[in-house]
């Protein structure tokens, strides 16, 4: 996709926060968005504020986390434009907490938005994309934590799973004409500790209250104050629509965790080292 103009993108999670800095990029660019969000008020104000810019944007309320509603909001982009070229699976939660404190609720509300919501808008707009002909791409929203894993909690887990699913495709789908690029953010200047005013009734019991002190509690906080002081998500927008131009495999946001990758590339390349002159038996 090296012209963006005149082509159509769909983007989960677009009422706010990144997957609205992509949406407000793309449009600027000169493409047709259709904003994806389960907030429909939220929803609602986006496309004013962006209308107000004369770009060509609809909107569609779906919870992505329900394969049917998913589905829905494909055919009615269809509808309003036709051809659909981009794909961002942006919409996104931060649930659940790490070992100990898991439950059921938190591991199905948080892979079924941040990695089964993935997987299906995949399964839907691939062949979508893949009718006209023109080519495409799909971007599809991970985070760091999806490549240097600091806690075994849900989030981590689903967004590892968005890393390897947007890896493997990339390969799958060059042949086809479609580039897939995986977006891993830093700290953004995002709703994600607020993910519970989302969460529908069925995962009831998902978010339970934090600690109000101790260890946990002084980590929520200062992870709270990192994503208030956080990147644009405008900022992020423009990352992303150079990387769909540009074809990137891997969208990072800023350099402060390339040191923590390279540790975490070392200590895989380690344990390699301790089998390094060793004949496997067969």
């Amino acid at each position: 996709m090296k012209e963006l103009a005149g082509k159509t993108a769909f983007v989960t999670g677009a009422a706010s926060g990144i997957g609205l800095g992509i949406a407000t990029a793309f449009a600027q660019a000169g493409a047709k968005v259709m904003l994806c969000d389960i907030e429909e008020v939220a929803l609602s104000a986006a496309l004013e504020q962006l209308r107000l810019t004369n770009v060509d944007v609809d909107g569609v309320k779906a919870d992505v986390s329900l394969k049917a509603e998913l589905a829905a909001a494909a055919e009615a982009t269809t509808a309003r434009y036709g051809k659909i070229h981009i794909l961002v699976n942006n919409a996104g939660v931060g649930g659940g907490g790490p070992y100990g404190s898991w439950t059921d609720a938190a591991w199905n509300w948080t892979l079924g938005v941040n990695l089964m919501a993935t997987i299906w808008g995949i399964e839907i707009f691939g062949p979508l994309i893949e009718q006209h002909g023109e080519g495409g791409h799909i971007v599809s929203t991970a985070s760091i934590a999806g490549v240097i894993s600091g806690a075994s909690t849900a989030y981590n887990v689903s967004k590892y799973g968005v890393v390897a699913l947007s890896e493997g495709l990339r390969q799958e789908l060059a042949p086809r004409g479609i580039g897939v690029s995986v977006l891993c953010p830093g700290y953004i200047r995002t709703q994600i500790m607020n993910s519970s005013r989302n969460l529908p009734k069925r995962f009831e019991g998902a978010v339970r209250a934090p600690p109000s002190s101790g260890p946990i509690a002084e980590r929520i906080n200062q992870i709270r104050e990192r994503v208030t002081q956080g990147i644009d998500p405008l900022y992020v927008g423009e990352l992303v629509r150079e990387g769909v131009e540009n074809d990137w495999p891997y969208i990072f946001t800023d350099l402060e965790f390339e040191p923590i990758v390279e540790a975490r590339f070392a200590g895989i390349k380690q344990g390699f080292d301790h089998i390094r002159g060793r004949t496997p038996k067969r």
